[in-house]
Formats: structure tokens, sequence, C-alpha cells
């Protein structure tokens, strides 16, 4: 694994022993024996045959991620802010995996386009929005998204125009291939109107949500019938906590890290109220939150 460390060291920036607490929203984890941070689709292709034999995972931001106390014992890829360029051309905002939907969401703004405003909040990157199909307020992913350009598992540049979009799923949580690069279509509008859009939906952001505590956003999957949030709430599970870790009083559909929750602390309390819900409401709430690494 030295060998393989120092190759990876010589490519990209990378850090032995890093602590996710850093890298993940929910300040939660142990440590990552590498994480990697490309900078370029050569970088990344690059990294990603170097570890063709090791365990190894891509992330994005890490706001969608929980760690688990024992870390994760291979290299993590981390696509983030050194692969982040976003350039707009007529209707069509082009962006590379790393760029936060954030900064998608101004540049179609300052350019007069609509159709981001409802996913401006979000706080993840491109290419795990994109993989997730990622979405709030009536928008997603699927609404704005024409192509995507991937790296194959055998190490190959595509380009897609099929994504296999569904409610928070994309084929490429099945195909193996990690989104490099996106092209947003959206249409004209007033940047003037644009931003009071983004401005409200952000005021209601911070009226209904958590958002000083650290999460991972929306704990669970809207069910087919109803709300997570509802469901939680009815089955009396409002501020009910497992350590630090506690159902918002603010929003019954966020799990909160209250300051000294662990990742098991999360983990056992979403496992709880899965089975209170299911035992209340007879549905069985699919977590929207990814798990990563050694639970003990």
């Amino acid at each position: 694994m030295e060998a393989l460390y120092r190759s990876i060291e010589h490519i990209c920036p990378a850090e032995r022993g890093a602590d996710m607490k850093k890298y993940t929203s929910f300040k939660i984890g142990g440590s990552a024996a590498l994480l990697a941070q490309p900078r370029s689709r050569e970088e990344l292709a690059a990294v990603l045959a170097l570890c063709r034999d090791v365990p190894h995972t891509v992330i994005g931001n890490g706001t969608n991620l929980l760690v688990g106390d024992g870390g994760y014992r291979g290299v993590l890829i981390r696509i983030s802010g050194g692969f982040s360029d976003i350039r707009t051309e007529g209707t069509k905002i082009y962006a590379q995996a790393g760029a936060t939907l954030g900064a998608v969401a101004r540049a179609a703004m300052l350019a007069g386009l609509s159709g981001m405003a409802p996913l401006s909040g979000i706080p993840g990157t491109v290419g795990g929005a994109v993989l997730m199909n990622a979405g709030a307020y009536g928008g997603e992913m699927a609404d704005v998204i024409t192509e995507v350009t991937v790296l194959t598992p055998d190490g190959r540049t595509e380009v897609c125009t099929e994504h296999g979009f569904s409610y928070r799923h994309s084929a490429y949580q099945e195909n193996g291939c990690i989104v490099t690069d996106a092209v947003f279509t959206l249409t004209p509008g007033s940047a003037d109107e644009i931003r009071t859009e983004m401005e409200t939906l952000a005021a209601r952001r911070r009226e209904k949500q958590p958002l000083n505590w650290p999460s991972a956003g929306s704990a669970f999957k809207r069910p087919a019938d109803g709300f997570a949030a509802q469901m939680i709430d009815e089955a009396g599970l409002r501020g009910f906590s497992v350590g630090g870790a506690a159902v918002s009083e603010k929003h019954a559909g966020f799990v909160i890290n209250t300051g000294s929750a662990t990742a098991k602390d999360v983990r056992k309390l979403l496992c709880l109220v899965q089975k209170k819900v299911q035992e209340t409401h007879g549905v069985l709430l699919e977590p929207e939150i990814r798990f990563l690494g050694d639970f003990g």
C-alpha cells in the first residue's frame, strides 16, 4: 500500500489518515487511509487506474455521507473544489463534477437562465447530484441535465444522453461510471426574478430546516404514499435521540449531530426510526444517506 500511496501523491493532492469529520457535513467519522483529490479528468483516470485492485470509493463534498467511526481502510477519491470549472454558452451551462449546485445556480442567475432556483440550496456537488438525481421544491436534476460525461469502469471517457433518472436514482448508481462533467440546458428568464426566487427559497429553508446543526439533509427518501417527516412526527419521534444524534425538533425528516454524536449513534437512530415508522405506518423508510466504512 505504501508504494500505491506514493504513486497517488505524485498525481494529485493527497492526505494520509484524513479525518472524515473535516470532509462530511455530519462532522462525524473516522479516518480514511488515503484521501486523493484529483483536479482533472486525467488525474482522476490515473488515480482510478492505480486503485483498480484495492478498495476505493469516489465521493463529493460529503453532504450525503455517513462515514463509520472505524474509518475507511482504502482510498477515498474526492471530486470537489479543484475540479469545479463552470462556463455558460447560450442557454447551456457546462460544469465539472466538483462544482456545487449553488455555484451553478448563481451562474445561471447571472446569465438570466431559469430552472436552477429549486436546486440552488442543495449543498452537494454536480457529480453527486447527478448520481442521486437530487431534487428540492418540485425540481430535480432530471429537469435540467441533458448530457453527462463519465469515466467508464474500463477508463474510457463517454458522453451520455440517457441517464435513467427516477426519484433519487440514476443509471450511474449501477453501471460503475463516474460523472466528471454535466451539461445543464436551461431557459431564458429575468435575472431579477430568478434572484428573488432563490432568495425566497433560501428563506424557506432557513425557516423550516435545522441548517445550524450538522446533518446530511433529508435522512430518508420520500415513500410512495406520504412524507417521511410527517410519518416520523406522527410516530412520536420528533426530538428523539440516541447519544448525540437526534431527530430534529425543527424538521422531523432531518437527523442532526447535536455536537457529540458518533456515526454509531446516527446509524442506530436511523434504524430505530425505521422500526418505529414501520410499526406505526406499515412503511419501511429507505435512507437517503450513504453509508461508508467501518461501523463496528
